[in-house]
C-alpha cells in the first residue's frame, strides 16, 4: 500500500505531466487519475494479439482505426453559468482538509445557491485531523456559487462560496 505522501507525489507528477490517464495497481490496490482535460477516447479490443485486452489510445484528432471493435467516449460537462467574480466575496478554506456541506450524511446542506446569508451564518463544514470546524460567511449577502462539492479535500486558502455582498 502506497503511503499518503507518495499518493501526493503520484498526482503532483501527473499533473505536470503530459499524461491525460494513469492507472496503478499493486496487492489488490488499485489507484486511478485522470485529468479534466480529456475530451477523446478511443477504446481499441485487440483479442488475438499478444498484448493487454483493452489498450486505450488518447488521441486529438478523429482517426478510423482498423480494429473488430470500437467505442468513442466523450467526456461532456455541463456548460456552467460564467458568474462575473467582481464585486463578489469569496469564502475561502483556513485549512487543509475535507470539505462539508451538511452537519450529517442525511441532512440538508447549511446553504445553496441564492440562500441569503449574515456574517456569522455556517456555510459549511471542513474537518481536519477528526475536528469538525465550521465555517462562517464572513459577509451579508447571497451565495452566488458554491465552488467545491461535498466531501472534496480542500487545501489552505481554497475558494468554497462565492457570495454577493449586501
Amino acid at each position: 500500500m502506497l503511503k499518503i505522501q507518495e499518493i501526493r507525489e503520484l498526482i503532483r507528477l501527473v499533473n505536470e505531466s503530459n499524461i491525460v490517464e494513469f492507472v496503478y495497481e499493486h496487492d489488490g490496490s488499485k489507484i486511478k487519475m485522470k485529468k479534466a482535460g480529456a475530451t477523446e477516447q478511443v477504446v481499441v479490443a485487440a483479442p488475438k494479439v499478444d498484448v493487454p485486452q483493452t489498450a486505450v489510445v488518447q488521441q486529438q484528432t478523429p482517426v478510423t482505426p482498423v480494429v473488430e471493435k470500437v467505442e468513442v467516449k466523450e467526456e461532456v460537462k455541463p456548460e456552467k453559468q460564467v458568474v462575473a467574480t467582481e464585486n463578489l466575496h469569496t469564502i475561502t478554506s483556513p485549512m487543509v482538509g475535507t470539505f462539508y456541506a451538511a452537519p450529517s450524511p442525511d441532512a440538508a446542506p447549511y446553504v445553496k445557491v441564492g440562500d441569503k446569508v449574515k456574517k456569522d451564518t455556517i456555510v459549511c463544514i471542513v474537518e481536519a485531523m477528526k475536528l469538525f470546524n465550521e465555517i462562517e460567511a464572513e459577509v451579508d449577502g447571497e451565495i452566488v456559487e458554491v465552488l467545491v462539492k461535498n466531501g472534496q479535500l480542500v487545501e489552505y486558502g481554497q475558494p468554497l462560496f462565492l457570495v454577493k455582498p449586501e
